[in-house]
């Protein structure tokens, strides 16, 4: 024949399989972690065992070390079956059945298998009759397959065959996007799998050569394709599956799914619709081809995986966007629309005819049923009319913030000089009128230049509430110094950790509130005139509201409260202020009288703080603010 040409040919083959599934699990070393990436690196264990096994021994004369040889070889015949089909599991989004008891079993079908082995000299499961039977120049064997020997070979063809099924159902579902990839893989288990199915039913004219390890030379040249030039683990079937179990084309938000090399997978119909192509034309493309996105998905070069974080692009995508008015009293009008927004959002031209629109961007890890991260959805939310009504209370507030203030300061110092040359005392009081109007105007312009800042992300940071309230008391007092404002605060740490400027809005609206309001017919003063008591105190949450404990106690709670209690004797808040707050919204019907009350409601609303209106008897309110602490972090 004209293969006894080649000396040792059987073993030199048998010996370059081994050496190819050696060289193809250092090539995919650094993706390890990768879905079916862990079990794959099992495969070419099993198969690098089975060919240095096999091809060493046929150049091994020695009985006994033959012997041991043959034995390692069926080791790696029990294990590439079972391995290769936890990688088709794996790799094809079904990582979840690895945790069955289903594929339990067939690992327990291994792990008895490599028992009996061990031990087939007191049973003879896998063989009997064990010779030297050398050909070609090799020393081959030949033996009496037992029963498990059979089992063995007919299981893990079994095996082999689900896990290609597997593969190919992947190419059929999913289109070209895994084709190469998964063709390959496929195919390349049938060379060795018929030559070690002829083997174990001795068909061919040399029984006792197994040709199995030397037809491992093409599975390895055709998995090799697939770990290069198709790129089979950048991109794999677990992203779309990952992606079909999250219903995406029965919602209406735009979704796209992207592999970790950031291409399209898939599109649902809002999206093709938004983007204005079809799915299958998008399919295995960047996404920034069609959709400039505020936010990319990034690769960190120190590791050898793909990085969970989404890192902003703002000076890419020309979003950044700091102060929109660092001067307040500058005057703006409209703000530029095509300036930019933030971060999250990005403008797309509709194919509808509806103009452009705005969409949030929202981008999160997709992930397969162990968890692990196999690449992005982006969702894009329409935004448009709230952005535009961000627009419009951007600009209605500075034009608060500044028209109001200064056309009020005007009107104000106009007041003040007509009050101060007329002689006539109604025309006096009509001018000291126009002042305190002018003067209250001015005050709903600061309040609105507040609530800009309380709606808006502050940070935390160590706040004395103690100092607060003294400040607003000591304020409340040099204002007018005809009003009564008590003070009873004990000593103690009264230090938390919340947003200082929304706290102080709070403390100081709920004190001037109570004197801007009160009428001069108080019953705590023989004058009537205005009178006001603030309280701090310290409460543990389950004591109620008549229990506490002093500032400078202990407590063991996580929960405990400062509450600051403002009360008065003036004529009451009118429940309709106290309803519209409440309910968040303003109404023909239910309107305020200022930003006062709302001002503490945003500011609590900043800081987690809870706030309750009680009437006070016998006339009066009183406000309860309930004030998280905070530990240092």
């Amino acid at each position: 024949m004209a293969l006894e040409f080649v000396p040792a040919w059987p073993a030199l083959g048998s010996l370059a399989g081994g050496a190819g599934a050696i060289w193809l699990a250092w090539a995919i070393r650094d993706r390890l972690g990768r879905p079916g990436v862990d079990w794959f690196l099992g495969v070419f264990a099993a198969q690098a065992t089975w060919c240095l096994s096999y091809g060493v021994g046929l150049l091994v004369a020695d009985p006994t070390l033959r012997y041991l040889l043959e034995l390692s070889a069926w080791l790696g015949i029990v294990w590439t079956g079972v391995t290769f089909l936890g990688f088709a599991l794996a790799y094809t989004g079904r990582s979840d059945v690895v945790r069955s008891r289903l594929f339990a079993s067939v690992v327990g079908f291994g792990l008895l298998s490599t028992a009996l082995l061990v031990t087939n000299p007191a049973h003879g499961a896998f063989w009997t009759g064990f010779e030297s039977d050398p050909v070609f120049g090799v020393e081959t064997v030949s033996y009496a397959f037992g029963p498990w020997a059979y089992l063995t070979v007919a299981v893990e063809t079994v095996l082999v065959a689900s896990a290609v099924f597997l593969l190919v159902d992947t190419l059929l579902s999913y289109g070209p996007l895994y084709r190469r990839e998964s063709a390959a893989v496929a195919l390349s288990p049938l060379p060795p799998g018929f030559a070690i199915v002829a083997w174990a039913l001795a068909i061919g004219p040399v029984p006792q050569l197994q040709l199995a390890p030397v037809m491992f030379v093409p599975h390895v040249l055709l998995d090799a394709y697939a770990f290069d030039r198709a790129e089979m683990f950048e991109r794999n079937p677990t992203t779309s599956r990952a992606a079909e179990r999250t219903a995406i084309d029965d919602l209406t938000d735009p979704i796209v799914a992207l592999g970790l090399d950031r291409r399209v997978v898939r599109l649902n119909p809002a999206a093709e619709t938004v983007l204005g192509v079809g799915a299958e034309t998008a399919r295995d493309r960047p996404l920034d081809e069609f959709l400039d996105l505020p936010v990319r998905v990034g690769r960190d070069a120190g590791s050898n995986s793909v990085t969970d974080e989404i890192e902003a692009d703002a000076g890419e995508a020309g979003l950044d966007q700091t102060d929109p008015d660092p001067d307040p009293d500058a005057d703006r009008t409209d703000p530029d629309p095509d300036a930019g927004g933030s971060r999250e959002t990005v403008e797309i031209g509709s194919a509808t005819g509806t103009g452009r629109r705005t969409y949030a961007v929202s981008t999160s890890r997709l992930t397969d049923p162990n968890g692990t991260h196999v690449g992005y959805t982006v969702v894009l939310s329409d935004v448009t009319e709230r952005e535009r009504r961000r627009q419009q209370l951007e600009v209605l507030n500075r034009i608060l913030r500044h028209n109001l203030r200064n056309d009020a300061g005007v009107v104000h110092g106009y007041g003040e000089i007509l009050r101060d040359r007329l002689d006539d005392p109604d025309l006096v009081r009509m001018a000291d009128a126009i002042e305190r109007r002018a003067g209250a105007l001015a005050a709903l312009g600061e309040k609105a230049g507040t609530v800009d800042r309380l709606v808006s992300d502050g940070d935390v940071s160590p706040v004395a509430v103690d100092e607060l309230v003294e400040e607003a008391v000591a304020d409340a007092r040099g204002r007018d110094p005809d009003v009564t404002v008590e003070a009873a605060i004990a000593d103690g740490d009264w230090t938390t950790r919340v947003r200082t400027d929304a706290l102080r809005a709070i403390v100081e609206n709920t004190v001037e509130n109570a004197l801007d309001h009160h009428d001069g017919g108080g019953s705590e003063r023989e004058d009537g005139g205005p009178w006001v008591r603030v309280s701090l105190q310290r409460e543990v949450r389950g004591d109620g509201a008549g229990g506490g404990v002093a500032a400078g106690e202990s407590d063991a709670s996580d929960d405990a409260r400062f509450v600051l209690v403002v009360e008065d004797d003036g004529p009451g808040i009118p429940d309709h202020e106290i309803e519209a707050v409440e309910s968040g919204r303003e109404t023909a019907l239910e309107h305020g009288s200022g930003l006062g009350l709302w001002v503490v409601e945003w500011g609590a609303a900043a800081i987690g703080a809870a706030v309750e209106y009680a009437d006070r008897e016998p006339r009066g309110t009183r406000v309860r603010v309930s004030i998280p602490v905070v530990a240092e972090a």
